[in-house]
């Protein structure tokens, strides 16, 4: 899969874009016809969970979205892949029931 990252105001070590494109490619195993996907990560300036990680994945016929503040990127990432995760197994049911 393809994968954008983009560290908004910030700028992203290598080790943080290897994990999450390690995460984002994991999806791949519930649904195997993701075409693409795009990460933003931002440094938010308010509370502790300041930062948030937005994911977009497009499949065939539509785009998914999740987006999940955390203490570190690491969590927020895993939470919004698993968001993901969800949204596809939702996304493959209505896709087999014909209603997609």
């Amino acid at each position: 899969m393809k994968l954008q990252v983009h560290s908004i105001h910030f700028d992203a070590d290598q080790k943080l874009i290897d994990f999450i494109q390690k995460k984002v490619e994991k999806l791949e195993t519930f649904y195997d016809r993701v075409v693409d996907g795009e990460v933003f990560l931002r440094l938010n300036n308010e509370g502790v969970e300041n930062k948030t990680v937005e994911i977009k994945v497009r499949v065939p016929g539509s785009q998914l979205f999740a987006t999940e503040k955390a203490r570190s990127f690491e969590a927020a990432a895993d939470m919004a892949t698993e968001a993901l995760r969800n949204q596809l197994a939702k996304f493959k049911t209505k896709q087999k029931e014909g209603r997609v």
